[in-house]
């Protein structure tokens, strides 16, 4: 049953001329002071989702975006101001890039928004995907066995740290406390501190490929799992839940499907579904335009990827369209009826689920995203509370 709401933002000022006929996004470059605004929306988001009753808010950690697409570097400093000026709502972190931090200054930190805020700040770890980034950082991603296995070890270590009051740790990436002398006696072991007071710590991974070993090691750690955002719709999700499942059922925790997942959805409400899709469409393929280049999208050719940075080879090339996202369930159009129709029905389909991530498309402007929000809370979401009320009695 879902029972909880959540939406995203990842930090990109208002595209203006969006769309695969636009402004190529190579070609956007913003000053300093607009893209420094994002925080300003970021505040913006968090406070109207606190007064609507929303569960969580969820931002991307991402760097050297002069392009003014994912602009929020810090989430745990990001997450700390915005805890103190909202009341209820979560901040979830979505996620940590864990190959460009180290894993003991992630876990202090991580542990410090944990204190100071009552436990409203959500862990969240990923494994990066923008070259810019990462190797900018010192880390792989061009060898992604290479990146993969400084994920999970980095991963391990912030668990040690949060889980064990002394604990040590000697691997391939990190040798953990390196044996020098202190205070006359030579080091064998550290301690975090503080360590998070909420034991054990909540943490989240999205899910994109979906192998065995990956759903093993979240699993490993209790993980929970992100699906979707418009990049997995229709038979990657049953995949990805089935999966999920059976690697939990390999450490003897038994779920129902969906549980310990959230499924992600981009939305649009209007008077109805062509009319929805008319006013996000280009936003919608502004997203494909920034995702699909970065192969997040797997099912599109290199001819289309190429296309998408070329307005005029984009007039000419099939490509994507929100139609076609509508279609295969990632993209939630339509009247708030429509809408609720197509969450009941994900609702059926997984009854572990309970909770989903509905938010706009990159570069909607801020005004917009605002007004959706209100009236998905309004109109949207009271669906799913009458039900859970009525449980509940």
């Amino acid at each position: 049953m879902i029972t909880k709401f959540d939406s995203s933002y990842v930090g990109s000022v208002d595209l203006e001329n969006p769309g695969y006929g636009g402004t190529p996004i190579n070609d956007r470059h913003y000053p300093n002071q607009e893209l420094a605004s994002v925080l300003h929306k970021a505040v913006a988001y968090a406070k109207q989702m606190d007064t609507r009753g929303y569960d969580t808010f969820w931002m991307a950690e991402h760097h050297f975006q002069p392009e003014g697409t994912e602009c929020i570097p810090n989430l745990l400093m990001m997450a700390l101001h915005l805890a103190g000026v909202t009341k209820n709502l979560r901040i979830g972190c979505g996620f940590n890039v864990v190959p460009m931090w180290h894993p003991l200054r992630l876990a202090e930190d991580y542990a410090m928004a944990d204190v100071l805020t009552g436990g409203r700040v959500i862990f969240g770890v990923a494994r990066g995907y923008h070259t810019r980034e990462v190797e900018s950082f010192g880390a792989p991603l061009t060898d992604q066995a290479a990146n993969r296995e400084l994920f999970e070890e980095g991963v391990d270590i912030v668990f040690k740290a949060f889980n064990e009051e002394r604990f040590s740790h000697k691997g391939t990436n990190y040798t953990i406390p390196p044996a020098v002398p202190y205070r006359g006696y030579t080091l064998k072991d550290i301690t975090l501190v503080p360590r998070p007071l909420r034991l054990p710590v909540e943490c989240w991974q999205p899910i994109q490929s979906g192998s065995e070993r990956a759903f093993d090691f979240m699993a490993k750690h209790g993980i929970s799992g992100v699906i979707g955002g418009g990049s997995a719709e229709g038979g990657a999700v049953d995949k990805h839940m089935t999966a999920f499942q059976a690697a939990y059922a390999r450490r003897g925790i038994k779920l129902e499907l969906g549980e310990r997942l959230s499924l992600g959805f981009q939305f649009f409400i209007a008077e109805n579904r062509e009319a929805a899709m008319r006013a996000a469409g280009k936003y919608y393929e502004e997203n494909m335009k920034m995702f699909g280049e970065l192969r997040l999208v797997r099912a599109l050719s290199d001819e289309q990827i190429a296309a998408m940075r070329d307005p005029r080879l984009a007039a000419t090339t099939k490509l994507p369209r929100i139609e076609d996202a509508v279609k295969a369930g990632g993209f939630l159009a339509g009247t708030p009826a429509d809408i609720i129709e197509q969450l009941k029905a994900v609702e059926k389909r997984y009854p572990g689920l309970d909770r989903v991530s509905c938010g706009m498309a990159l570069g909607t402007p801020l005004a917009v995203a605002l007004e959706q929000l209100d009236r998905f809370a309004n109109e949207v979401m009271p669906a799913f509370r009458t039900v859970r009320a009525a449980a509940a009695e």
